[in-house]
């Protein structure tokens, strides 16, 4: 395991160099209260990660048809994450607000997650 806990930092150091920061925003929802008729105040939490914004190449988007025009692919450094991102959190980059749509995949080898690669539409 040591050895995927250094290609962990390694991939956190390369996209902190190369990258820029990315906020992962988790908002949820108050819970329902029938005596008003209404829900509570919701949460939200957010975290600040490393990551990259690229664009799709032309091959991906002739072997892959969910991917609309505009979309654009988001890698992410899985070291010191409080948490993983999800398909319902948000990504904020550069100041714009981005929907995670599938797939969210997560390189993971043997229990250490190191990359996760979202596909975001804004």
């Amino acid at each position: 395991m040591a050895f995927y806990d250094e290609t962990a930092v390694m991939a956190l150091e390369m996209i902190t160099e190369f990258g820029q920061p990315v906020i992962i925003r988790a908002a949820t929802a108050g819970e329902y209260d029938p005596a008003t008729g209404t829900a509570g105040p919701g949460t939200v939490a957010e975290q600040t990660a490393q990551g990259i914004l690229l664009d799709f190449t032309g091959q991906e988007f002739q072997n892959n048809s969910l991917i609309k025009q505009g979309d654009k692919k988001l890698k992410l450094a899985a070291k010191g994450l409080e948490w993983a991102p999800g398909l319902l959190n948000k990504v904020i980059v550069q100041g714009r607000i981005w929907s995670i749509v599938p797939p969210l995949k997560e390189s993971n080898p043997a229990g250490t997650p190191i990359l996760y690669e979202l596909q975001v539409r804004s």
